[in-house]
């Protein structure tokens, strides 16, 4: 498969009916894993997972230690990959331009709540680098108005979430993410503003199933950091089976 032709599957996945459900994964071996499960139709990378993995805190990680290990996933699988950007490394187009030549055909990119205009030339920009590459670039474009709003009332979050998000699908996102626990209400008034399959949540602790954001219209669910605690958390605990002379479960599959 092309990677235009790449790009475009992935985007008829956020156009689907059905929610795009992708378990985030954050090194070769975790993609692999996860792309060999029937159910996987896109691989997506969590960046706070891939920077734990070089020892950074989320959003430290230098641009050229991301691109590496996301290329090294897009080449080790057979579906559309899609990366978490964090917020663009300074320069949103051209860490764009380095994703496409790495074999990515679709991102997150956060706004951390910069200026509007800011943040809207910015998925400007990113859309440019991936027409300047011949790759219709599937941008799930970011708004932290809830998770970075600070003290606001949630209706003014969710308002100006709707605001940011119509914003960058004007200027050229596919869907809108907007992190944080959503409850039915928060989802039916964000997808009501920002448009029925167009947004993208994340599914935490506290957080609907799939199928309930599903039936409020919403397109995409990501699961970020959660799927690499969760590997970590069975990790301890084997480790500590082990050091209390256990021994490796009957049940362990040979994944590589």
């Amino acid at each position: 498969m092309s990677i235009s032709s790449s790009a475009a599957a992935l985007a008829g996945l956020y156009a689907a009916p059905q929610i795009l459900r992708v378990v985030n994964v954050w090194d070769v071996v975790s993609a692999q894993a996860v792309a060999a499960l029937p159910g996987t139709t896109a691989i997506a990378t969590a960046g706070h997972s891939i920077a734990s993995t070089f020892g950074y805190a989320d959003g430290q990680i230098p641009r050229e230690l991301m691109i590496d290990m996301v290329g090294r996933i897009a080449a080790a699988v057979e579906l559309p990959v899609t990366a978490d950007l964090d917020d663009g490394y300074g320069d949103a187009g051209e860490a764009t331009r380095l994703a496409i030549g790495a074999g990515v055909v679709g991102a997150n990119v956060e706004d951390r709540l910069k200026p509007f205009a800011e943040s809207v030339a910015q998925v400007e920009a990113i859309i440019k680098a991936g027409e300047a590459e011949g790759v219709p670039f599937v941008l799930n474009a970011r708004t932290d108005a809830i998770v970075r709003g600070g003290d606001k009332p949630l209706a003014d979050k969710l308002r100006d979430a709707v605001e940011r998000g119509r914003a960058y699908l004007d200027a050229g996102a596919t869907a809108v993410f907007v992190p944080g626990v959503l409850d039915a209400d928060a989802t039916r008034t964000l997808v009501d503003g920002i448009g029925a399959g167009r947004l993208s949540v994340i599914g935490l602790p506290g957080a609907l199933t799939a199928a309930e954001y599903e039936a409020l219209g919403v397109a995409r669910i990501s699961y970020g950091p959660l799927p690499q605690r969760v590997a970590l958390t069975a990790l301890q605990d084997v480790a500590s089976s082990l050091y209390a002379d256990g021994v490796i479960p009957a049940s362990t599959r040979a994944l590589n």
